[in-house]
């Protein structure tokens, strides 16, 4: 189908809209999660002229706004503290519309390609791990929700989106993000509060997918117009520049949301050195300013080791090097943070782009976020990163950061390599003496270089005791 033509419907079906009875957005809906102690906006159509009187069960006071002529309004309301009891809101411009079920506690997007898209079921031949137990835990009564927004297309910057909010239950837990749900879950349970996602993702796309025209223009040699888009992307769709962002991210941005969490980076592997930093950075800013919430948390995901079709290239190992980007990106991106995801993959799954312990990958983000976003500093939240090293003869001696005490084993360490002058990298064997760490290799008697799990798929086994692992990293810069 055309670019065009899902706009062309999304615009009949507006007049629809107008000559009915006060219409809230579709996100404004039965089931829906309200960010507590918030001034939420809430907003839809109506018959241009109109007043909108807004009432909610959780206070006494009235919310009046007036439909404009586009035949669209919105209103901010203030609500309380977490509550799991179900609350209303009436929407009345002469007629009365009333939206039920509503609890008040945090709202957090799950954003990104098919690792966040990923359900709880699985895809074909990318099973979830621990799926029929999660299906047993979802019980009632439930403290999660989520709204999956419809993957679409479009060259024009959608307000609405056909979707509706879901209780998390056995019925419908199965189609729900994993990475969105484990993470969710987690969160509910340690604050205690019900937990709403909003899912803005679609599978294979870029970071440039996401991107606003205006950044795209300014700072990307992408294609533009929609002929020139489908000509360059006919046999990815998934891949194009500009209309993801258009059809499936910006319906949402008017919600009032605590933080984003982002799962992407497969299709931007083999791009220009920095290139993605700068871009994802630029993507932040776009999805802040829209929200206009400050600086809300954005943690996201380092890609698994994965290798699949890029196999070794001449200037390295092409996952390796995104994977640095994304820890660079960490670092320029305010309020942001990355997990590690290196111990995230079995050996058969050195070909498979969909790992399955997205429970892992969910509650590793959550672990950050309740540490980083609610204060809970007793939760570990930050993997070991290199700090430094000093060579003595034919070992290397290193230090990390965030080793929490400890380390996760004493010996069959694995992942680490030493190259000398010749910058050819050999397994090396990793030893720990009288609390000191230090790798070294026979087939380096003066070695100038260290890297660790710094390929496609070779992950390492070292980490801290606290059960999080090393980050990836290389001592050189070749």
């Amino acid at each position: 189908m055309k670019l065009k033509t899902l706009f062309g419907l999304a615009c009949l079906l507006l007049p629809f809209a107008l000559s009915a009875k006060v219409v809230p957005h579709h996100l404004v809906s039965d089931h829906m999660v309200l960010q507590q102690q918030a001034t939420v906006r809430l907003w839809g159509t109506g018959d241009p002229g109109k007043t909108v009187r807004v009432t909610a069960s959780w206070t006494q006071d009235a919310f009046r706004t007036q439909v404009g002529r586009d035949g669209r309004w919105e209103v901010m309301v203030p609500t309380p503290a977490a509550t799991f009891e179900p609350q209303t809101l009436t929407f009345d411009d002469g007629e009365k519309v009333t939206v039920g079920d509503i609890l008040i506690g945090e709202v957090w997007v799950a954003a990104g390609q098919s690792n966040m898209e990923m359900p709880v079921r699985g895809f074909d031949t990318c099973p979830v791990e621990g799926y029929l137990e999660t299906l047993a835990d979802a019980v009632d009564p439930p403290a999660v929700r989520y709204a999956k927004i419809p993957s679409v297309m479009s060259m024009t910057p959608l307000e609405d989106a056909d979707c509706h909010w879901s209780v998390i239950d056995r019925q419908t837990v199965s189609w729900a993000s994993a990475t969105g749900y484990f993470f969710a879950r987690m969160l509910s349970r340690q604050l205690g509060v019900p937990v709403g996602m909003i899912e803005a993702n679609k599978g294979g796309t870029r970071v440039e997918s996401w991107l606003s025209w205006e950044n795209l223009a300014a700072h990307t040699d992408e294609p533009l117009e929609e002929k020139a888009i489908v000509e360059k992307y006919s046999q990815w769709d998934y891949h194009r520049p500009l209309v993801w962002g258009n059809g499936t991210f910006h319906p949402i941005q008017k919600y009032t949301v605590k933080g984003i969490i982002f799962y992407q980076g497969c299709s931007n592997v083999g791009n220009p050195q920095g290139q993605y930093t700068e871009r994802l950075a630029l993507l932040v800013r776009q999805w802040r300013d829209a929200f206009g919430l400050g600086e809300i948390p954005f943690h996201f995901v380092q890609i698994c080791p994965w290798g699949g079709e890029m196999g070794e290239t001449p200037d390295g190992d092409w996952v390796a090097r995104f994977r640095e980007e994304q820890q660079h990106a960490a670092e320029a991106i305010p309020n942001s943070a990355v997990i590690c995801t290196d111990d995230c993959v079995y050996p058969h799954e050195v070909n498979q782009i969909h790992p399955s312990q997205k429970r892992k990958v969910g509650e590793r983000l959550a672990m950050l976020t309740l540490n980083r976003t609610y204060g809970q500093d007793w939760f570990p939240a930050v993997s070991p990163t290199f700090k430094s090293m000093r060579i003595e003869g034919d070992k290397v001696f290193m230090t990390f950061d965030h080793m929490d005490g400890g380390t996760n084993r004493m010996w069959d360490i694995r992942g680490f390599e030493v190259a000398g002058e010749d910058r050819v990298f050999h397994p090396a064997v990793a030893d720990h003496n009288r609390g000191q760490f230090f790798v070294s290799s026979p087939e380096v008697p003066h070695p100038v270089a260290v890297r660790y799990a710094y390929r496609n798929f070779a992950p390492g086994n070292y980490g801290n005791g606290l059960g999080l692992p090393l980050f990836p990293f290389r001592t050189d810069n070749w």
